[in-house]
């Protein structure tokens, strides 16, 4: 990468010509920084899995981000350690067993996998920054944050135009990346239930949410939803139930992402570690054609991009996770481009706090 000079930030893309743009004060956070002293703390773990998805393409996402990188000129890539995580993604060309959790089976292996991986990267005293591609890894990552520190109430900020919190009692698809919540507050929702599951099915779905032999992993009041717009009826109940903090994309904008990370800070006071999951479609569906859901009224790329680089600046964030870039569906890669600038932003916040 080429060194940065005077008040030149990182490039960006306008369509397919990269052009530098000149920094304002808040944007002096996204200089790339080269000290490798300090990027040997952080950890990347990518996460080629697709099979909690309903819309093929979404473990092409890592590889799309890394395109995005070269064509921004930037070494990112190669100045971290990673770890590739291997994936299930052959159970998408077999038959599927059980229609209210899809894959079940696969998605308990990539819990194993990924919660080990992030176990590791922290008991290392590295910072994971997971790269995943749908988002039910969430529940495999947050796992593995427990699995580290089983003593820790953690804080989750759900940034996503979804709740995810469906179980395989009210799925209206079977797609497990609309369960990763439910799995982590250990909820089945018997209330809003529409489905009988079989033994095996059922079986399957407390094995995820009793994974590591702590459950919840994460406390109800404990989660924090920025831009959630696309819910169901038997999801609303759940956050009804337990008073979970929601922040609209109306709200963000009025108040200005500062206040909001300052209320969600002092909202999360009692935790001692914080998990940010950034899905892509919580930004407006203008931008994010390359996502499996895309929902209109979302943030705008500085919205998302200043929130969570003010999230980082917190001590307590202890993982970051971003997900759900789905390259078949975009055009001239606009998704993986706008993942990339917020991803290193997040980061070179993090190495210079």
């Amino acid at each position: 990468m080429h060194p940065l000079h005077g008040n030149c930030c990182p490039l960006i893309s306008t369509s397919r010509i990269k052009v530098p743009r000149i920094c304002n004060p808040d944007h002096t956070a996204s200089l790339f920084l080269t000290n490798i002293d300090c990027m040997k703390n952080i950890k990347l773990i990518e996460v080629p899995s697709e099979i909690g998805a309903g819309t093929r393409g979404a473990s092409l996402g890592i590889d799309a981000i890394k395109i995005a990188a070269l064509d921004f000129m930037s070494n990112f890539f190669i100045h971290f350690p990673s770890e590739k995580v291997p994936s299930e993604n052959k159970l998408l060309y077999e038959p599927i067993e059980s229609p209210y959790a899809k894959r079940v089976k696969g998605i308990i292996t990539m819990y194993e996998r990924v919660s080990k991986a992030v176990n590791d990267s922290l008991k290392n005293n590295f910072f994971p920054v997971v790269i995943s591609g749908d988002h039910s890894i969430a529940g495999a990552t947050i796992c593995g944050i427990k699995a580290a520190r089983p003593k820790s109430r953690l804080g989750v900020i759900w940034i996503d135009a979804h709740a995810d919190l469906h179980t395989p009692y009210t799925t209206p698809s079977g797609n497990m990346h609309g369960m990763p919540l439910a799995a982590a507050i250990n909820e089945d929702n018997a209330e809003c239930a529409v489905h009988q599951l079989d033994d095996e099915t059922a079986r399957y779905w407390n094995q995820l949410k009793q994974m590591g032999k702590i459950a919840p992993k994460v406390l109800p009041e404990d989660v924090v939803f920025i831009s959630l717009r696309d819910f169901e009826k038997e999801e609303k109940f759940l956050i009804d139930k337990y008073d979970m903090k929601v922040i609209s994309t109306g709200e963000v904008r009025r108040k200005g992402p500062e206040n909001i990370v300052r209320s969600v800070t002092r909202y999360l006071a009692d935790c001692t570690d914080i998990y940010i999951s950034f899905d892509v479609d919580s930004l407006d569906s203008s931008i994010s054609k390359g996502t499996g859901t895309p929902v209109g009224n979302g943030l705008r790329e500085r919205e998302a991009e200043d929130l969570i680089s003010k999230f980082m600046q917190n001590r307590k964030v202890c993982c970051f996770e971003i997900t759900e870039v789905n390259p078949t569906l975009d055009k001239e890669n606009l998704m993986s481009e706008i993942a990339f600038n917020i991803l290193q932003r997040s980061v070179n916040v993090l190495m210079m706090n």
